[in-house]
């Protein structure tokens, strides 16, 4: 049996990485959830009630899931993604962005509303797991309140119902939602999370992201001017083939949005995305709707544009889950466009993020997904 640690030393080879033992010691705590998923799904053949609450107890009284955290570039998606694709077809399973998924949550729990939360959660959780056993969040991280709040509920009515979660997050479960309102009613949800899930620290001192990368294209352009705007729209045409450029309306949640495009390439400035009260379901509409991003005239992001560079980082992280192509002009090179200190760490991510972007491996990804 080809086990994860073969392909994990497989994808080392591929990539020209060397071992790096902190994500030896995740990969077997990813083999150990591997295994226990196969033995609880085959466990399943078993006839009867007795299969059922057999099958329930295994999965939810002895499989932990994994939390994976540490800092930007460490290999945690990367680690996950092996994991998934490794787990077989026959074991219902989903992977998606942590805000992508809590967003769902809340437009269910709006379309039912009328019943008590109470109620809702463990209806909720019966609806997500009649379609997965596996749930893989990528970018673990709370920040809305509305979340923090039924989180622990939701989370245990998941585990009740069976459902097994592998996350990444740049966060120690401890520093979740640190300094949120309302933090101590979030506190039962971090014991929660220690308790059913094996937690990992990526502590590695090299940043993956920013290995280079021979065959890089240039999408970053600054600073901002007449060279950088000539550029700009130079490599549009070339992107788009020449094709006319026009102007759509699209709509998200009834609110409309003035786009120019040409086919699935569209041009915005950084004061349509980031000036503008937009958030995660905004940006996740872009993404789908096209491959090719620009965001022009992006300012340095100072103190005083704090909710600014927070918008900034998560279309970033939007458009990176989806493998989007991103063209940015801004004022300062990648690593001096944010200058504050509220998001400077959640910055570091972004600018890592930016980096792979540039590199042909970034763009391999996006062609085949």
């Amino acid at each position: 049996m080809v086990t994860l640690q073969t392909k994990y030393k497989e994808k080392l080879t591929a990539q020209g990485w060397r071992a790096d033992a902190e994500q030896f010691a995740a990969v077997a705590e990813l083999q150990r959830l591997y295994s226990q998923l196969c033995y609880s799904k085959s466990q399943q053949k078993i006839s009867g009630w007795f299969s059922r609450f057999f099958t329930s107890f295994r999965m939810t009284d002895e499989i932990k899931g994994v939390y994976i955290y540490g800092g930007v570039g460490r290999g945690k998606s990367m680690l996950m993604d092996l994991f998934f694709d490794h787990v077989p077809g026959t074991i219902k399973k989903r992977r998606v962005h942590f805000h992508e998924f809590m967003i769902e949550t809340h437009d269910w729990l709006h379309a039912h509303r009328g019943s008590e939360m109470a109620d809702l959660l463990p209806a909720y959780a019966q609806h997500v797991s009649g379609n997965l056993h596996l749930l893989c969040f990528d970018e673990f991280h709370v920040t809305d309140v509305a979340d923090a709040m039924i989180l622990g509920r939701l989370f245990t009515a998941l585990i009740d119902q069976g459902v097994i979660v592998v996350a990444t997050s740049n966060w120690a479960p401890d520093d979740l939602y640190q300094g949120g309102l309302q933090r101590e009613l979030f506190l039962p949800f971090i014991v929660l999370l220690k308790k059913r899930l094996a937690i990992i620290h990526l502590d590695s001192d090299t940043d993956y992201r920013q290995i280079s990368d021979p065959d890089q294209d240039v999408y970053y352009f600054y600073p901002l001017g007449q060279m950088t705007e000539q550029k700009v729209r130079f490599l549009f045409d070339e992107l788009v083939g020449g094709v006319q450029a026009q102007t759509k309306n699209l709509k998200i949640k009834g609110r409309m949005m003035k786009v120019e495009h040409a086919g699935t390439a569209a041009r915005f400035t950084f004061s349509q995305l980031c000036e503008q009260p937009l958030g995660a379901e905004d940006y996740i509409k872009i993404a789908k709707e096209f491959d090719t991003v620009f965001v022009e005239n992006t300012p340095v992001l100072k103190e005083e544009k704090r909710n600014e560079a927070k918008r900034f980082i998560l279309l970033i992280d939007c458009l990176y889950e989806a493998k989007c192509r991103v063209i940015i002009s801004a004022a300062e090179n990648i690593h001096n466009l944010y200058d504050g200190s509220d998001h400077a760490f959640e910055f570091d991510r972004t600018i890592s993020r930016l980096m792979e972007m540039q590199s042909s491996t970034y763009h391999a990804q996006r062609g085949s997904t």
